[in-house]
């Protein structure tokens, strides 16, 4: 061979991999109208900006869930094997866009502390104590001290904070990501880019600013705790495996020696940082603390859509890397899943705060959904992703209602705030009966399908005590869900009860959504479940 030859030879071996375009459009489409945002912030007038982020961010969205959809049937690897475009990828990343689009309508509202009637004195009170201008859940100016002179100008210059739009992009992009990676290090890039804009987010709070920023450094420390196990556990594997691809890691496995003490110790700290971002027991501490302070939407977005991620996620890496080890994990992971129902189900009966009862009932669900996860079968699979689909939208649902019951001091989120609400305020309370019994898997909601499809999928798995223990669960959870919905039916409002605001119709058509898919998955289920089910297959 000519020396020519063997220079082409060897740049041919070093040639970057191909990128399959296409297959990676709904991640490409979020990512570039993201970075658009960044330009409107950068060179748009400030009072102009609102409406394009809004325009921007909605048909990103759109186009990417049009992107997904035209995938359908994909089963193949892009960008030299880094990412996976298979069925779980396209289910669970056409569930995160569907999310994402009623979150940034709940995000992009606008009028949320006006109302009529009665409300018009408790909002004068308002805004002798708050910031003048500015009717959104977000501070005009992040960096200024709470209730400072900086702040009101900032309010009366320039209100509304549109920073908030491409945050949430760079977000989305990062939770299409994680759960189509296919191997660590894309893996923990994707949990880092949809981790870093959602700090920011939760100390952006309008008001109750300093605990919002209390909220937001609490998730940023023990995010990074969390994201340095998971790095550490992609170290061992690699050390173990000689590969961060999952499917080579899986090789490896099944090939390698009695002695897996290495894979062993990775996997367990590489589920540290999963299990700590679906918050389940025993990472769940940052869950009531973040939820209760962050602004209502992007908890809301958080609650529904990371879930939605990160579950993806592990799926991923206990079905393609690690089904060898199945022996091994499993019995952790009922371990995990036992206690994060009873914790979730036992804290939440405590609470007398709207949101962080929502929160713990967050991390009840998670052991639900781990449930799925430790069925190990293709039943497991499909049910995880039914369950994610429908709980994503009754939890931005719920959380949607609670930004419209509000007094002088913003939402009023005190649950004894909330006798009567129901006699008041029918629609709304009503609405909010269907969140909580959808949470509580009543019949006819969809809350009740994606408990009985996932223990189903455990049953089948050999995990009989641990359906067992999911339905006392559920049992202790419905007690503190039906104890709201008498509280809001059948006690008297209080003389300074809240008012209930008039939306605009960005937080109206949210709600809605939720209502829809709640109802619709709850009584007429087969065709979601039928595509789960089709799309339960990993490539590999």
């Amino acid at each position: 061979m000519s020396t020519s030859e063997l220079l082409l030879a060897q740049s041919a071996t070093l040639r970057a991999p191909d990128i399959e375009y296409g297959q990676l459009a709904p991640m490409l489409i979020v990512f570039g109208v993201a970075v658009a945002g960044v330009l409107v912030e950068a060179f748009l007038p400030r009072r102009g900006r609102y409406s394009s982020h809004l325009v921007l961010a909605l048909g990103g969205l759109t186009a990417a869930f049009v992107a997904v959809v035209m995938l359908a049937g994909t089963s193949d690897s892009a960008v030299g094997g880094a990412v996976a475009v298979d069925g779980p990828t396209l289910f669970l990343q056409g569930t995160i866009l569907l999310i994402s689009i009623p979150a940034i309508l709940l995000i992009a509202e606008r009028s949320v502390d006006s109302g009529v009637g009665a409300a018009t004195a408790e909002v004068t009170a308002a805004s002798a104590a708050e910031p003048e201008g500015g009717t959104d859940a977000f501070t005009p100016q992040a960096f200024a001290v709470p209730g400072s002179v900086a702040e009101r100008e900032a309010t009366k210059n320039a209100p509304g904070h549109t920073e908030v739009f491409p945050l949430t992009l760079f977000a989305v992009g990062g939770m299409l990501l994680f759960p189509a990676s296919n191997d660590l290090l894309t893996m923990f890039v994707a949990l880092e880019v949809l981790s870093l804009p959602l700090y920011l987010l939760c100390g952006l709070a309008r008001r109750r600013r300093l605990l919002s920023q209390e909220a937001a450094l609490k998730y940023f420390l023990l995010g990074a705790f969390s994201s340095a196990f998971f790095l550490f556990g992609v170290a061992l594997l690699y050390g173990y495996a000689g590969t961060v691809e999952l499917p080579l890691i899986g090789d490896a496995l099944a090939r390698g020696t009695d002695d897996k003490t290495l894979a062993l110790i990775g996997t367990a700290l590489l589920s540290v940082g999963l299990l700590f971002k679906i918050g389940a027991v025993p990472f769940h501490s940052w869950i009531p603390d973040v939820y209760q302070g962050a602004p209502t939407p992007i908890t809301a977005f958080m609650a529904a859509a990371t879930k939605v991620a990160a579950v993806g996620a592990m799926l991923r890496i206990f079905y393609v890397a690690l089904p060898d080890l199945r022996a091994d994990w499993r019995p952790v992971m009922w371990g995990v899943a036992i206690l994060t129902m009873v914790v979730g189900a036992v804290m939440a009966v405590t609470q007398n705060d709207v949101k962080r009862m929502l929160a713990y009932s967050s991390v009840a669900h998670a052991g639900f959904i781990l449930t799925g996860l430790v069925a190990a079968n293709r039943a497991g699979l499909s049910s995880t992703m039914f369950y994610l689909l429908a709980y994503g939208f009754s939890t931005l649902g719920a959380f949607a209602v609670v930004t419209l019951v509000r007094d002088s001091r913003g939402e009023a989120t005190d649950l004894s705030r909330w006798a009567g609400l129901g006699r008041r305020s029918p629609l709304v309370g009503g609405v909010f009966a269907l969140f909580l019994l959808a949470f509580a898997g009543i019949p006819l909601t969809s809350g009740f399908v994606s408990k009985f499809a996932v223990f189903q999928a455990a049953i089948e798995g050999g995990a009989v005590p641990l359906v067992l223990v999911g339905v006392v669960s559920s049992a202790i959870a419905a007690f503190f869900y039906v104890r709201v919905i008498v509280l809001m039916f059948f006690s008297e409002p209080q003389s300074d009860a809240p008012t209930i605001v008039v939306p605009s119709m960005f937080t109206a058509a949210a709600i809605a959504v939720g209502v829809v898919v709640t109802v619709v998955l709850g009584i007429l289920p087969q065709g979601a479940l039928d595509l789960a089910d089709q799309a339960a297959v990993f490539f590999r």
